[in-house]
C-alpha cells in the first residue's frame, strides 16, 4: 500500500512513440516505444510486461522505465492483448498463456536493436518466464536477460491465496477492473461477450472459470491453471534470469516460489526477501516512487545485456 502512495503520481515523461503490432488475424498489439537518441543499436532495449488489471501506465513499470531511461536504455513498453488504449485492438482479452503474443513483440522488436532485456511484473513476470522456458527455441537471440518481479509460478495456489478472507481488498480491486474491462469489450463486441455476465462473477477464480478459459481455448480455470503456470517450465530457461518475491508477498505463498527446480546450469537466479509484499519492495532507491525492486532489476540486466 505504501509503495502505491508513493508512487501514484509516476508519469511517462519521455518521448514515445506508439507502434500497432499485428499478431494474429483479430489480434493488434500496442507498443509504446522511446528511442534515445543516436544510433539506436548502440543501446540496449528494456520490454516491460505489465501484470493483470494493468497497461503501459502502471507505476511499477513506470518507475523501472523512468530509472532505464535514465541509465540509458531504449524502453519498450507493452500493452497485453486488450489492455489500456489497446482495449479496441483486440476482441479477446489477455491471459497468463499467451506467450505467442510476448514472442511476437520480442521478434518485431530484435529488428531494431541487438540487445533486449525483459522486466516482467506479477503476471508479466509468469508469462516472461513461461515464453522463456516452453518457448526457449524461439526467443530471438537479442533477448539477453530477463527479470520476474513478483511473479506467480504456480496459478492455482495464488488463486486460493487471493481468496484468503485477509486478501479481500485486492480481490476487489481485481474484480473492479475485470468486470469494467469486461463491460467494455460487452459493448464493442456483443456477439462474443454475455451481457451481465460480469455481474454474476464473485471472485478471480469465477472469472477464469467463465470468461478467461473458455474465450482462451481452455476447458475450465483449473485447464487454464494447470497449462499456463511458469514454474515447471523453469529448467528450460537458457537465458540469465532473476526471479525476485518477497516471503510476505499475500497474493503468491512462498512455498509456490522455492517449489520448482532451476536449471543446473545456474542461469536462474531466485531471490526471495523477508519483506516486499506484491510489487511493492519499498526502500530507499535511484528509482522514482522507492521502488527498489526497479534498481536490482538493471542491476542485474545491465550485467547481463553488457
Amino acid at each position: 500500500m505504501l509503495g502505491y502512495w508513493l508512487r501514484r503520481g509516476l508519469l511517462w515523461t519521455p518521448p514515445t512513440e506508439d507502434v500497432v503490432l499485428d499478431v494474429e488475424p483479430g489480434v493488434r498489439l500496442l507498443l509504446r516505444l522511446s528511442w534515445q537518441p543516436g544510433p539506436r543499436a548502440e543501446r540496449p532495449l528494456l520490454v516491460l510486461v505489465h501484470g493483470l488489471g494493468g497497461w503501459d501506465a502502471a507505476k511499477y513499470g513506470l518507475s523501472t522505465g523512468l530509472l532505464a531511461w535514465d541509465q540509458g536504455w531504449h524502453v519498450a513498453r507493452m500493452n497485453m492483448r486488450g489492455a489500456g488504449d489497446a482495449a479496441h485492438l483486440s476482441a479477446r482479452l489477455y491471459n497468463a498463456g499467451l506467450d505467442g503474443d510476448l514472442l511476437a513483440v520480442l521478434g518485431a522488436l530484435a529488428t531494431q536493436v541487438p540487445r533486449i532485456g525483459i522486466a516482467g511484473f506479477s503476471l508479466g513476470g509468469s508469462l516472461a518466464l513461461l515464453t522463456l522456458g516452453r518457448r526457449a527455441q524461439e526467443v530471438p537471440p537479442a533477448v539477453a536477460a530477463l527479470a520476474a518481479i513478483s511473479a506467480p509460478l504456480d496459478l492455482v495456489d495464488c488463486v486460493t491465496a487471493l481468496e484468503r478472507v485477509g486478501n479481500r481488498g485486492y480481490q476487489g480491486y481485481f474484480m473492479r477492473n475485470l468486470r469494467a474491462s469486461y463491460r467494455y469489450r460487452q459493448q464493442l463486441h456483443p456477439d462474443l461477450y454475455e451481457a451481465g455476465l460480469e455481474a454474476r462473477v464473485r471472485t478471480v477464480r469465477e472469472f477464469d472459470e467463465l470468461v478467461t478459459a473458455p474465450l482462451g481455448g481452455f476447458r475450465d480455470a483449473a485447464d487454464y491453471y494447470r497449462s499456463s503456470s511458469a514454474g515447471p517450465w523453469l529448467r528450460s530457461i537458457t537465458r540469465p534470469t532473476l526471479i525476485l518475491n518477497a516471503a510476505d508477498d499475500p497474493l503468491i505463498p512462498v512455498e509456490s516460489v522455492l517449489r520448482f527446480p532451476l536449471p543446473e546450469s545456474g542461469v536462474v537466479r531466485r531471490e526471495v526477501l523477508p519483506t516486499g509484499g506484491h510489487v511493492g519492495f519499498v526502500a530507499p532507491t535511484a528509482a522514482p516512487g522507492r521502488f527498489w525492486a526497479a534498481e536490482r532489476v538493471l542491476e542485474f540486466l545491465g550485467r547481463a545485456v553488457g
